[in-house]
């Protein structure tokens, strides 16, 4: 009975520490595991645009050919990474990057974009889960550093803003 009890004691203040992770990151997910006992905080995610349009997001298959020409423009030299003028805005996740929202629809944002906080600038598939990746103040689109349909990782560069 007494490990019942343990387990069914949930620390209310670490889940509200979950969720202000998740808003101030704007992450979908975050689990925390200590000992047996393992929290997953998650939320549901609302994209502006129509849900149909994300149900075609696996078909990028097609896309794959302007996939492979577009990273030849990141530099793999890391000081050249650095020596960039603007601001990154980072994938909060791992997953697939897509440059619009259907293989048919136009890209969120094309490289010279004037765009306003808030506003969408790709998305990233993780886990079917189709997350909008917003700009985090307004500013001018001076480089998308992916391709469409292009695996990134957590923390990768997506797109270079500048004011």
């Amino acid at each position: 009975m007494a490990d019942d009890k343990k387990h069914a004691e949930i620390d209310a203040d670490l889940v509200r520490q979950l969720a202000e992770i998740l808003n101030e990151t704007d992450l979908t997910e975050v689990e925390v595991e200590r000992g047996e006992l393992r929290i997953r905080v998650a939320r549901e995610v609302t994209v502006n645009a129509a849900p149909v349009q994300y149900a075609a997001a696996p078909a990028p298959v097609a896309a794959a050919p302007a996939a492979a020409a577009a990273p030849a423009a990141m530099p793999s030299d890391p000081a050249t990474i650095v020596a960039r003028a603007g601001e990154e805005v980072k994938s909060p996740m791992v997953g697939t990057a897509y440059l619009q929202a259907s293989p048919e629809a136009p890209a969120f944002v094309q490289p010279g974009d004037k765009v306003k906080k808030g506003q969408t600038l790709l998305i990233v598939e993780a886990m079917k889960t189709m997350n909008p990746i917003q700009a985090p103040r307004d500013g001018v689109v001076a480089e998308i550093l992916v391709g469409d349909a292009q695996p990134v990782e957590f923390g990768e560069p997506l797109v270079l803003l500048e004011a």
